[in-house]
């Protein structure tokens, strides 16, 4: 996330366009910090929607950690409102500032006292103890971009690898995917289907092989593909292989690549590191993750398990293995 915002900015009157499209993910309807509905303020510079009394205690941090504004009572900078689109709300604010929350940690809840909500939103964003500890006082930052969503995703993060990645051509990474099974996939046979996986990822596309007669399939099967430095969300795609007609689809799903390209180029070289979970991807209405889906080193690896609830079809669901794999490597 980025801390920085620009006071010369043109102000914008009424709550612009495109904050108000970015009110309408689900998971900016409840304050990022205390899940209390409908949030009317911002932290404009964290770029993330939080509730009058969590904002209370934004304001008391400084400008220089949290940039209070109101969605309808303030005027908005042009900076202001890039900063809360570059970002993209409260999921992928929480990927970084929660990756390593505790789950005994009491976060807190609507009607919370002021000193519950104080200590956490304190340990959160001014002391961020949940960062790992070398990433906590920083001095530059690290950026990716999602081309396709449009999001910057600033974060104040010292990363001598952002920066080598950005000098290696159209390519930041490897993404090496592990299609592990489908479960309960739709009939689109007589009684059965012959199922098939298919990814994307810009004009990349890869395919497992077909199994037969089978709604529950294990595939196992290991697929690659190259990660640009303007990357969108991984496409998955499941389909009936017929003989004589068109395969038919048997549903869809994507998957947000941000999280562990994000982790990934923070934390560095993984195999100098212990195992750990570096970030996570959060589950919403919005997407077709079935839990939360965390990012973590083992054995000197990136990884991260995804368990999918596929789109637009009447049953489904997948498993896959994510891993990131640096060019260097």
């Amino acid at each position: 996330m980025s801390n920085r915002y620009s006071k010369n900015d043109k102000p914008v009157s009424g709550t612009p366009r495109k904050l108000k499209e970015l009110m309408l993910k689900s998971d900016n309807r409840i304050c990022a910090d205390c899940g209390a509905p409908d949030p009317k303020w911002v932290s404009a510079n964290i770029g993330v929607f939080i509730c009058l009394k969590c904002s209370d205690v934004h304001r008391r941090l400084g400008s220089d950690i949290s940039k209070v504004l109101s969605v309808t009572l303030d005027e908005w900078s042009d900076g202001d409102i890039d900063s809360m689109v570059e970002v993209g709300g409260n999921s992928y604010a929480n990927s970084i500032y929660e990756a390593f929350l505790p789950k005994e940690y009491p976060k807190p809840k609507p009607h919370s006292s002021n000193e519950d909500r104080t200590k956490f939103i304190r340990s959160k964003y001014e002391l961020q103890e949940f960062l790992k500890p070398s990433l906590r006082i920083v001095s530059s930052k690290m950026s990716f971009k999602s081309c396709e969503s449009g999001k910057n995703f600033d974060s104040s993060f010292n990363s001598n690898n952002s920066r080598k990645a950005a000098d290696m051509g159209e390519f930041i990474g490897v993404l090496r995917v592990k299609v592990i099974r489908g479960t309960n996939l739709a009939v689109r046979d007589m009684l059965t289907s012959d199922p098939y996986v298919v990814l994307t990822l810009g004009q990349q596309r890869v395919q497992t092989t077909v199994k037969n007669s089978n709604l529950n399939p294990i595939w196992n099967e290991e697929l690659t593909l190259s990660i640009p430095r303007c990357y969108g969300a991984l496409k998955l795609q499941v389909f009936d292989h017929d003989v004589f007609s068109a395969d038919d689809i048997m549903g869809e799903a994507e998957v947000d690549l941000q999280p562990m390209v994000t982790a990934a180029m923070a934390f560095g070289d993984a195999k100098l590191l212990g195992d750990m979970q570096i970030g996570k991807w959060f589950k919403t209405s919005d997407n077709a993750l079935i839990k939360d889906s965390t990012v973590n080193i083992i054995n000197g690896n990136v990884k991260q398990e995804v368990f999918l609830k596929l789109q637009n079809v009447e049953s489904g669901e997948m498993e896959l293995e994510l891993e990131w794999i640096p060019l260097d490597a």
